[in-house]
């Protein structure tokens, strides 16, 4: 007779428990602004931690079936390590402690996602959590802008949908939500592509995402957008082209990608006069000036890692007095990591990152399967972003950076040549 143990274990074990902890862990990753509004940080870290704890639970119960070979990349071992260890000379250990933990945290549910849910499942599964988000983005934008004509002041929603935006959503920032809505519109054109949902949704959903990329009204977004599109038509040309010259015109991709990168860098100042984002990005470039000027004084170690900016240490009280403005980030993904880690840091986060691009790049280009396009088209999204937000770094943006890394490791990775035995419970 089965016991009440074997009876939760086969319940921790299950597909369905597997999919319903996916859809909550993402739901929850994508919506930490929401829930911080709502519960606070003590409502949001019991919710991540409850997470946690069914993760465990369920990864102990599916462990004869779970293959652990080569599971983790060592880049992501190396970087989150270094910013632990940045504690030792941190001048702010408590802020490190909780940064790292938080960060350790999210990057562990990543890790069960791309663990227990295939890339299909894990597009599926996201796709139908930013459709409820961005519904509900919409929803409360119409019910603060036209129909109480007032704000949502705890959610940081204006109302300016009256004005055709810039909206917030749910996100609280125009940029965060431009962000998460063309994420959404990657998503879901794999989605309806793939043929994984009806016709029917699957542009209705694009047609959401449009909407709100539109209202967001976002210039870091548009160059985000234009990158994404150019990656797009690359990959379908690299999925076309004969086997045997796809590594001419791999080299050719990327000589035009270093040109193109180099020619955006000479003309910044005539890209953003033209996006007209002129007084943000003074703003920015005022931190950004100040960071650089203040990395010089721990340039290969750092300041210590802290995640989101604490505002009553050094240096970033100082940062927040200079500038005149309250940040929580550097705005920067990139300098951020400088900031924070140092140049090893830097180092070990640039490797992290092109491992993850270019493994899962390479498997967009050759297998036939059109949802391996999602991850590299998810890291040029996040990647381009990062020159003007830090999210990459946090959240939900840290969670698809590791699902991403995770999941290239898994079809490229040199430890999965290297023998292993099976576990003694496996079928």
């Amino acid at each position: 007779m089965p016991t009440l143990h074997d009876a939760l274990r086969r319940v921790l074990a299950s597909p369905k428990f597997a999919a319903a902890l996916t859809l909550a862990i993402l739901a929850t990753a994508f919506s930490t602004h929401l829930l911080r509004s709502v519960m606070g940080w003590p409502g949001l870290i019991g919710i991540l931690g409850g997470l946690v704890v069914l993760a465990v639970l369920s990864l102990l119960a599916r462990r004869p079936i779970v293959e652990w070979h080569g599971l983790l990349p060592i880049s992501i071992i190396v970087f989150v390590a270094w910013c632990a260890l940045s504690g030792v000379w941190s001048g702010y250990v408590s802020e490190t402690i909780i940064g790292v933990s938080y960060q350790i945290t999210v990057g562990f549910l990543a890790i069960y996602v791309a663990l227990v849910r295939d890339t299909f499942q894990v597009v599926r599964a996201i796709g139908d959590v930013l459709r409820v988000l961005l519904g509900l983005s919409i929803v409360l934008e119409v019910l603060s802008g036209l129909l109480l004509d007032l704000p949502i002041a705890f959610l940081g929603v204006v109302g300016n949908i009256d004005q055709l935006g810039p909206i917030q959503g749910v996100f609280g920032s125009r940029n965060v939500f431009g962000l998460i809505a063309l994420i959404a519109a990657v998503t879901f054109y794999v989605e309806l592509r793939a043929r994984s949902i009806p016709r029917g949704l699957g542009i209705g959903s694009l047609w959401l995402a449009g909407i709100c990329l539109v209202l967001t009204r976002s210039p870091v977004i548009v160059v985000v957008a234009v990158c994404v599109i150019v990656a797009a038509l690359a990959l379908y040309r690299l999925r076309t082209t004969p086997v045997e010259g796809r590594w001419m015109l791999q080299l050719g991709l990327l000589s035009a990608a270093l040109v193109a990168a180099g020619a955006a860098w000479l003309g910044r100042t005539t890209i953003i006069g033209t996006l007209n984002a002129g007084s943000e990005f003074e703003a920015r470039y005022s931190l950004w000036s100040e960071m650089w000027r203040l990395v010089e004084l721990h340039p290969l170690e750092g300041w210590g890692w802290a995640g989101f900016w604490p505002h009553d240490v050094t240096p970033y009280g100082w940062l927040e007095f200079t500038t005149g403005r309250l940040h929580a980030t550097g705005l920067n993904a990139y300098l951020d990591v400088y900031f924070q880690v140092g140049l090893i840091g830097f180092l070990a986060f640039l490797a992290l990152v092109l491992l993850a691009f270019v493994r899962s790049w390479l498997l967009a280009s050759n297998k036939r399967s059109l949802v391996y396009v999602w991850a590299p088209l998810m890291l040029v999204t996040l990647l381009v972003t990062s020159a003007a937000e830090s999210t990459i770094l946090f959240e939900f943006g840290w969670l698809l950076l590791v699902i991403c890394s995770v999941k290239a490791a898994q079809g490229l990775s040199w430890r999965s040549a290297l023998p292993h035995k099976p576990h003694p419970d496996a079928p």
